[in-house]
């Protein structure tokens, strides 16, 4: 169920046209008292499909942790990692004003249409960068994608910001390209 679960996540924004985290905060000034309450709001307000409606409700009471608790939480005795992750995230966000950035609990995803990019302190000295950059040949670099499955086709790992160079910010722009 996991995995179905964050695929839902994942096609959230394309599919009702905003990220968990919006809806999160618009469920949160609404403030319905009972779960039927904001399903009716979701699906007759917004159109929302029954599934993903049901979804965002649901999670929407489990975690209130807002996108930034939940990045400070996964960086907590990982403070050196921030370079790297503000430096990844100031190169996805040049692509295009499409881009989205959805944190969650163990890591934080990069969407156009489709998750391309995957953020994640695997270590108190490493970032793993998952890309899904389909038919893409691994080298020493470029690894297959390990713990990622098959959220990511391949796997970059960081540990300072000086390795968000040429040949990765270039992996990162394939990846986002093929999210079109």
């Amino acid at each position: 169920m996991e995995k179905a679960l964050l695929t839902m996540i994942d096609n959230m924004p394309e599919k009702t046209g905003k990220s968990l985290e919006e809806w999160k905060t618009i469920l949160k000034e609404k403030g319905f008292a009972k779960h039927g309450e904001a399903m009716k709001f979701l699906k007759g307000e917004h159109g929302v499909t029954h599934g993903f409606a049901n979804t965002i409700v649901h999670l929407s009471k489990e975690n209130n942790d807002t996108a930034d608790d939940l990045v400070t939480t996964q960086y907590k005795d990982k403070e050196d990692l921030i370079p790297v992750y503000k430096k990844l995230l100031s190169v996805v966000e040049k692509f295009g004003k499409d881009v989205i950035v959805t944190p969650k609990k163990t890591s934080v995803s990069i969407i156009r249409k489709k998750q391309f990019a995957l953020i994640k302190p695997a270590t108190k000295t490493r970032i793993d960068l998952g890309l899904k950059i389909k038919d893409k040949p691994t080298t020493d670099r470029l690894e297959n994608s390990g713990p990622f499955g098959s959220m990511c086709t391949h796997r970059v790992r960081l540990s300072t910001a000086k390795e968000v160079d040429k040949e990765l910010i270039d992996w990162l722009k394939e990846a986002y390209e093929k999210a079109g």
